[in-house]
């Protein structure tokens, strides 16, 4: 029996994050050689052990926007330095406005850097004047454009009575422009992460700036290099209050020298001393001892999602602080029962919010997991 709408469309979104995470299963089909890369980049594995190809997008110029005023950012620091108030989008910035029956779903072009545009996807539920908000930050290559242009799927996230913000990171998506083809979200991987993470902070301000949300109950929710960079922005920004991290990349001499998303042709340049030497100061490892105070769940698929590999996960789960909420699903299947069919992919970080989530009543009992995950609570 196929499920509802609502734990349907989460569970077409729950293999959709998991898919480029994946060596072997649910794997993309490689690009062929000598093809014009695709407009969207898409990672790929293959079924050796280990490698992986990546099909990366064509660069796009985009023309630099002179309408607002330069803004001196440190590419060395996490922190964002204050922003001018002229650079924070305003109503005037809304590209697109629906109500739907429950929702309102609104897009907004961020130009607080220039030639940089960034689309925020945000849903707020109907009825509520400022309701929580929860950022939803997918791994590299996903499509923020995509999810939100699914009613049902703005229908759930904003369930409960919370609004969803939607973007992509840097060198992702529409935001991939005005680098050579041979560079990416991994080969740039110090700018990617502290620009991204800079992103999040600039989200934040705005949405302050907006005044119509609870920014007192603020949630963040990020897989794979998005769970990296939420573990970051927390750690720099005290409104986030709760992060929902799935397979978050991090452990970056190990990450690099087994992943399987990186081209087995690049990774000796990312092995490098002074690469490495880059990504120091911007480990996920480093970063998430800092959380003590905050609500956080960790979950890691053990087998099956190799981009971040066996070494890493052990790693990032030894640096988490006793707060942090451990959950390790053994492989996807497992991971696809327990959270994605049930649809309660998202309830943790709501009821760390101040949800009332009722128990889920299941929808076909036949499809109950035989085991339940591991858990284990620090």
């Amino acid at each position: 029996m196929w499920p509802s709408n609502p734990v349907r469309t989460f569970l077409v979104s729950a293999i959709s994050l998991l898919c480029f995470q994946t060596s072997g299963v649910l794997a993309q089909t490689p690009a062929p050689a000598q093809t014009p890369a695709p407009a969207q980049p898409v990672a790929t594995a293959s079924q050796d052990a280990g490698a992986s190809a990546v099909a990366k997008p064509a660069a796009v110029d985009i023309t630099p926007l002179t309408a607002k005023p330069e803004f001196a950012e440190d590419w060395t620091k996490l922190r964002l330095g204050d922003v001018p108030p002229e650079l924070l989008p305003g109503d005037d910035l809304t590209l697109d406005r629906t109500d739907f029956p429950g929702f309102t779903r609104q897009l907004v072009e961020g130009l607080w850097r220039q030639g940089d545009p960034i689309d925020l996807y945000i849903t707020k539920p109907r009825g509520i004047e400022k309701p929580p908000v929860i950022l939803y930050l997918h791994s590299w290559a996903s499509k923020a454009d995509h999810r939100f242009q699914d009613l049902e799927f703005c229908k759930f996230l904003t369930k409960n009575g919370f609004a969803a913000v939607g973007f992509v990171s840097d060198l992702t998506g529409q935001r991939y422009h005005d680098v050579p083809q041979k560079q990416w979200f991994v080969s740039e991987l110090p700018r990617t992460l502290v620009s991204t993470t800079h992103d999040v902070q600039f989200i934040l301000d705005y949405l302050e700036k907006r005044g119509d949300m609870d920014m007192t109950r603020v949630g963040m929710f990020g897989d794979g290099s998005g769970a990296a960079i939420a573990i970051l922005a927390a750690a720099v920004d005290p409104r986030i209050k709760a992060l929902d991290l799935l397979n978050p990349w991090g452990d970056w001499p190990d990450w690099y020298a087994q992943s399987t998303l990186v081209p087995e042709t690049e990774r000796p340049d990312y092995l490098k001393p002074e690469f490495l030497k880059s990504l120091e100061s911007f480990d996920p490892v480093q970063w998430l001892p800092e959380l003590k105070t905050r609500q956080v769940r960790l979950q890691y698929v053990m087998k099956g999602v190799t981009v971040t590999p066996e070494a890493a996960k052990k790693r990032m789960e030894a640096a988490a602080p006793r707060n942090v909420k451990i959950v390790n699903y053994e492989t996807v299947h497992e991971y696809l029962q327990n959270v994605a069919l049930k649809g309660t992919g998202f309830d943790w970080i709501k009821e760390q919010l101040g949800a009332d989530i009722q128990p889920h009543a299941e929808t076909n009992t036949a499809s109950r997991p035989t085991t339940a995950p591991k858990t284990a609570e620090r």
